[in-house]
This record gives C-alpha cells, sequence and structure tokens, in this order.
C-alpha cells in the first residue's frame, strides 16, 4: 500500500505543478502588483524547485497535515475533506449497494434464461449503459426529471433558505445524482454477474448436482452463484475508484458539494493542496478496497486462505 500511495503522490504532484497556470492566476485586482505576487510565492512554497516543494510536502503528509488550502486561505485541506467526505460517501455508498442489489439478480436471469427476449433486453440495455457519458445521463435526468417533470430538485444537497434541510429534503435531492451514478456502474455489473454466472454454469459440478436431483433454486443460489462471486467481488472492490471519479462529474453537473466538486474547483483554481489531499484519499480508498476484496475470497471460498 505505502509505495502505491507514494507513486500516486509523486505522479500527481509532479502532474499538477507540470499544467499551465499558477495559483495566483485568478487574481484579477489591478493593485495586486508583482511584487505582492513574489512575496506571495515565496510564502506558499512555490518558488522553490519543484523536488523540494514535494519533499515539504511529503514531510508533512507524514505527519498527518496535508497543508492549507490556497483558495480558502485560513481552511486546512484536512478540514475541508473532512467536511466535504460526507455527502460524497452518502452518493457514492448509495448507488454502490443499489447497482450491486439490483445487477446481481438481472445478471443471474440473463445466465440462467441466456439467448431469451428478457436476456436480449437486459444485455441491449447494459451496452447503451456503457456508452451513455455520465454528463449526458446526468443531463438528461436534469431535463426530465426536474425540468419537465418538475419532480425532483436539479442541484445542491438542500433547497436554497431551507434552515438544515431536513432528511427529506436532502433525499428528494440526492435521487437524482444517485439515479446518474447507479446507472452508470449498473450496466458493467449485469455483464460481470452475467459472465461469471454463465462460466460458472457450464461446469462439471453443476451438471452432477442437477443430475442428483438438487432443486434448481439450490443449483443457482447455493452452489453457482457463490463462486461466481469472486469476479463480482473483484468487480465491486475496483468500482470504487470509478465510482469516486464518476462522481467527480455527477458532482459538479448536479453542484453536489462532496469531495467531486472539491477536487474539479481544485483543478480550476490550481489550488495544489487540496488536489493533492482529494487524490491521495482516492488513491487510498482503491487500495483499500482492493485489500477487502482480496479478505473476501477467503470468506466466499473455502478453497482460499490467507496465511
Amino acid at each position: 500500500m505505502i509505495p502505491i500511495l507514494i507513486g500516486v503522490s509523486l505522479f500527481t504532484f509532479f502532474l499538477s505543478r507540470m499544467a499551465p497556470g499558477d495559483p495566483l492566476m485568478h487574481y484579477t485586482d489591478p493593485d495586486f502588483t508583482q511584487e505582492m505576487r513574489e512575496e506571495m510565492m515565496e510564502k506558499m512554497g512555490l518558488n522553490k524547485p519543484i523536488y523540494v516543494q514535494y519533499i515539504s510536502w511529503l514531510r508533512e503528509a507524514l505527519k498527518g497535515n496535508l497543508g492549507v488550502s490556497l483558495r480558502y486561505r485560513s481552511e486546512t485541506v484536512v478540514h475541508l475533506i473532512r467536511e466535504k467526505i460526507s455527502p460524497t460517501i452518502a452518493l457514492t455508498l448509495t448507488s454502490l449497494i443499489l447497482a450491486v442489489f439490483i445487477a446481481i439478480p438481472i445478471g443471474i436471469y440473463s445466465a440462467v434464461k441466456q439467448y431469451s427476449i428478457g436476456d436480449y433486453i437486459f444485455t441491449l440495455g447494459s451496452f447503451l449503459g456503457i456508452s451513455v457519458p455520465s454528463f449526458f445521463l446526468a443531463l438528461g435526468l436534469i431535463y426530465i426529471f426536474s425540468l419537465k417533470l418538475r419532480w425532483f430538485p436539479m442541484a445542491g444537497m438542500q433547497t436554497i433558505g431551507s434552515r438544515g434541510g431536513g432528511f427529506i429534503d436532502i433525499l428528494r435531492h440526492l435521487v437524482l445524482p444517485v439515479t446518474a451514478l447507479t446507472l452508470m456502474r449498473l450496466a458493467a455489473f449485469v455483464r460481470y454477474s452475467r459472465g461469471a454466472m454463465l462460466e460458472v454454469i457450464s461446469q462439471d459440478y453443476i451438471r452432477t448436482a442437477r443430475s442428483k436431483g438438487v432443486t434448481e433454486k439450490i443449483v443457482i443460489f447455493k452452489h453457482a452463484l457463490r463462486n461466481a462471486a469472486i469476479p463480482i467481488v473483484t468487480m465491486v472492490g475496483m468500482s470504487i475508484a470509478r465510482l469516486f471519479s464518476g462522481a467527480l462529474i455527477v458532482e459538479t453537473v448536479f453542484s453536489w458539494p462532496g469531495l467531486g466538486k472539491l477536487s474539479y474547483e481544485a483543478v480550476l483554481q490550481r489550488d495544489y493542496p487540496v488536489l493533492m489531499g482529494t487524490t491521495l484519499l482516492v488513491a487510498l480508498m482503491v487500495v483499500v478496497g482492493n485489500m477487502v476484496a482480496d479478505i473476501t475470497y477467503s470468506l466466499i471460498d473455502p478453497q482460499i486462505r490467507y496465511d
């Protein structure tokens, strides 16, 4: 985990510094002189060689200090992440749970009823879901359910002017972004679930179980699904990064106040500390997600043991 996180931080740090522009490019005040600019650059440490900047950042990051936002000035990166992570977790975790619990039954049905009309419909829907860009899907949901039908609000986490919002108000704002993220992952999960089940139900032990008179329900849900769950678990573990990358676009379209929107604004404003902090957090979640998936293998398949 440690070499991967260091590699991600190194790549992100140097890549962000190579991008054109600097954190002071948004200063349009005519009184902001070149001397003031150089003074601020020196105060931020941005006039030092890039490798010196990285070593300084890494030294502080190992202490748990990710720096201060260049955009918000007085706000630390840790405080901003702590403030924005709850809306993102609510968005991504809800969509991940919905996608898994909807996709697995559909994948099982498509595999068991291969080449049926239902299988063709779900397969076509999966290809369409994989092909549609996330921003187009989000804008389509806004156009239909917000502008035309007026069922759900189009942006934000709560109604403007409301104090605290309330659970129902937040839930109504959550519906469209969760739907967009769920549909993004649902198509891929259906394809993986179907493929894994098709591979398993053609095995000899499945035919043996059926020849012994075992009911079809037990064959599918006890014997086949348990062995097909390993690639599905792998897919779910690796989807954490894709959910957060998709959340960046979805949160920006829906103005959802989470890590995705924070990262997008950090890129536009050249807020290097915030960009490094959010990227490192996503990388940590990916590594932890893969580790949890590896551990889950031993619970699903008794043949796998970790010493």
